[in-house]
């Protein structure tokens, strides 16, 4: 059961499909009545803190995680500050010219365009044009304190149901996921996800996973998929953590790209390398960052790289998985096979950006 290449660390229309598991969150929240409701010596149910929590809470935040629609997709977005800005998924908003958000609160839809996409982390910031009353941002929490057992509730727009909401706990925490591959791109992979047991639904990519002190710990993006059956892995879900989320967004808002991560990179650009006689064998590098870390080690175009740090890399997936696992500034040793010799390049590793090699 393992459609997501995981490892510990390290509505309506199409739905934002394309993950190794779809993206989204939560339908309405079932809650067992005797694990929320006590009685008295009359048999009268009563609410108990947890029950008032929920409320509380689903009332405090609901209203500031919206529904998406473009002309390929729908989704979910969380309102990000008082301009109007929407942190979201890339792949929920990749491709298309402009969007639509709908909110409970608002009497009919609000144009919004890009504002910017990192599709390596699938996060993407739109931003809503003309009235904004009706959005107000959310209370951001500090992802790095999520606990296993913590309970949480996942808010979006399941198949298109608006202002929808389900409970779970996180299950685990530090997982490395592998994404959807936006055409064009490389697969996203997700460092530090949150992995929780609320449930996620297509069309739910881009909501909110919230605590029960208000604050939202991570944006859910996928469902796991049972590699048998075909359809979702119940209880098995991921959300990108809030940390990452801020720290994105906000290089999105204020320059349109991401110049700096705390995610390393070889600063290339590349594809598979599947020769005509059998499986996939290494990455083949299209283009170098000029002055970046692959080309300052003397790796170029037309190279394949076939290992990083002693592990293979025979796939493009591989070589971003493997790299989760190092800072900017390390130094590791590549395996390359140019014209059929193979040669290994010491690289000290660059900074993961976007716009570019």
């Amino acid at each position: 059961m393992a459609p997501w290449r995981g490892r510990r660390n390290h509505g309506g229309r199409r739905n934002h499909g394309g993950w190794r598991g779809h993206g989204s969150v939560a339908l309405v929240a079932l809650i067992a009545g005797a694990a929320l409701t006590a009685c008295d010596s009359a048999g009268v149910g009563q609410i108990v803190p947890v029950q008032s929590a929920y409320k509380r809470i689903i009332a405090r935040n609901l209203h500031s995680v919206v529904q998406i629609d473009s002309e390929r997709s729908t989704g979910s977005g969380v309102v990000f500050d008082a301009k109007g800005d929407i942190v979201t998924n890339a792949h929920v908003v990749d491709g298309a010219k402009s969007y639509q958000i709908r909110t409970s609160a608002a009497a009919r839809p609000l144009a919004a365009h890009m504002v910017g996409s990192f599709a390596p982390d699938d996060l993407a910031v739109i931003r809503v044009t003309g009235r904004r009353a009706d959005l107000a941002p959310v209370h951001w929490a500090n992802s790095d304190r999520a606990q296993v057992g913590q309970i949480v509730l996942a808010m979006g727009s399941p198949y298109g149901l608006i202002d929808s909401v389900t409970q779970g706990i996180i299950s685990a925490t530090g997982r490395t996921v592998i994404g959807p591959t936006i055409a064009g791109r490389s697969p996203s992979v997700i460092a530090d996800a949150l992995q929780t047991s609320a449930a996620i639904n297509p069309g739910n990519s881009g909501g909110a996973l919230v605590e029960l002190s208000g604050g939202v710990l991570g944006i859910p993006t996928l469902e796991a998929r049972d590699p048998d059956l075909g359809g979702p892995a119940e209880g098995i879900g991921f959300a990108i953590p809030s940390n990452t989320v801020r720290d994105i967004a906000s290089q999105l808002i204020s320059k349109g790209r991401v110049t700096k991560s705390d995610r390393a990179s070889l600063q290339v650009t590349g594809t598979t390398h599947t020769p005509p006689q059998g499986n996939s064998d290494g990455v083949t590098i299209d283009a170098t960052k000029p002055g970046g870390a692959a080309a300052v080690a003397g790796i170029k175009a037309g190279d394949i790289i076939t290992g990083l740090g002693g592990a293979k890399t025979p796939t493009l997936a591989d070589l971003d998985e493997l790299l989760i696992g190092y800072k900017p500034g390390d130094r590791v040793k590549v395996d390359v096979l140019r014209d059929g010799a193979r040669e290994q390049f010491v690289v000290k590793l660059g900074s993961l950006s976007s716009g570019g090699p």
